[in-house]
């Protein structure tokens, strides 16, 4: 039953007092029409407990202006939410598109730097995240006496003679908790084994990002991605604040799973708002996602924090090849990945 303000309510009695449930929370779509970003069709949820965000349909089902409490938490580059039309899939053409947002999803057969592999250029970090969705739907539901808000599509990276993967993402919350579930659903519909690569590159951004800002980990080691990372390792979930020509640094920690098998991960800044404290709570499968990806920019002008799980690392399809762990996924075969989102103050 939902528990609002001290109280809690069965469905009925909740719903005595509103002409609407839509006048405590919404599942509204609508698009975009400026610019490069015209024809993007979206979808804004919001609860009842000051959790709202934006579900970018055409981009791969990612999600964008996140807020809490009215506190954005999601990093946003300069980058406009382009078209689907505009994306660039060689290289680092993806950078040109790119708006960040809370969560972008990568994949899903390539992930990390471009690379080639026999023949095929793969640009960095997927064709994911500028896939428009297909059978997109939504809505409020009660089951017994709770009520959900969700929204749901599928989306298909396919070629001819090619791979034939199909997602179906479903995004949830509660009417009345500051979480959200993201379940992912991937089935191979080809004739051969495909490469599966999956990310989710979660940007957390300014003021949740600050000088005290911490990474909470579980027990865990923790190693460099590159000799540009080696030197801040020994600070890696610490942050500092914005400074001229910061240049990136990964780091990739393996975490120690609970006896249950999950993780959790938390990015929390105690000092927000005079000692009120914020954070972002991680929790999922470590067999699902075996590896977190750090990605630390304290540049100023692009200060974010990414905090990634994922099957893979970042380097590419090539040399995840090359170090044992690339994944594939069988005909007919289905995947599933599952992450809940907590949102808290101190």
């Amino acid at each position: 039953m939902p528990t609002l303000w001290g109280r809690t309510y069965t469905q009925a009695e909740l719903l005595s007092y509103l002409g609407d449930v839509r006048q405590l929370a919404d599942v509204r779509p609508f698009e975009l029409s400026d610019g490069r970003e015209r024809g993007v069709r979206c979808v804004k949820v919001r609860n009842a407990v000051g959790l709202e965000f934006t579900v970018l349909a055409d981009r791969g089902l990612g999600l964008y202006d996140l807020q809490f409490h009215g506190v954005p938490l999601a990093f946003t580059t300069a980058v406009d939410i382009a078209h689907p039309a505009y994306a660039e899939h060689t290289g680092f053409g993806w950078l040109r598109t790119w708006p960040a947002g809370f969560l972008t999803p990568c994949g899903l057969t390539q992930v990390g730097s471009p690379t080639e592999d026999n023949g095929e250029q793969l640009g960095i970090h997927g064709r994911l995240s500028s896939i428009p969705a297909q059978q997109v739907s939504w809505g409020t539901e009660w089951q017994q006496d709770e009520c959900r808000l969700w929204v749901e599509g599928t989306l298909h990276e396919t070629a001819v003679f090619g791979a034939n993967l199909v997602m179906k993402r479903r995004i949830s919350t509660k009417i009345d908790e500051p979480r959200m579930w993201i379940e992912d659903r991937i089935e191979n519909q080809g004739d051969s084994p495909t490469p599966l690569m999956i990310l989710q590159h979660f940007n957390l951004g300014f003021p949740l990002v600050d000088a005290g800002t911490r990474l909470i980990l579980p027990a865990h080691t923790t190693v460099p991605r590159d000799d540009a990372a080696r030197p801040g390792l020994d600070q890696c979930c610490e942050f500092s604040t914005p400074s001229d020509g910061y240049q990136e640094q990964v780091f990739y920690h393996d975490l120690q799973a609970d006896a249950a098998g999950n993780v959790e991960v938390r990015l929390v800044n105690p000092a927000f708002n005079n000692d009120q404290g914020l954070g972002v709570a991680l929790r999922y499968a470590k067999s699902e996602y075996p590896v977190l990806v750090e990605w630390k920019m304290m540049r100023a002008g692009f200060y974010a924090v990414g905090v990634e799980p994922g099957n893979c690392h970042v380097e590419g399809r090539v040399k995840e090849r090359e170090r044992g762990t690339l994944q594939t996924i069988a005909p007919r075969e289905v995947r599933t990945f599952n992450i809940e989102v907590d949102f808290f103050n101190k």
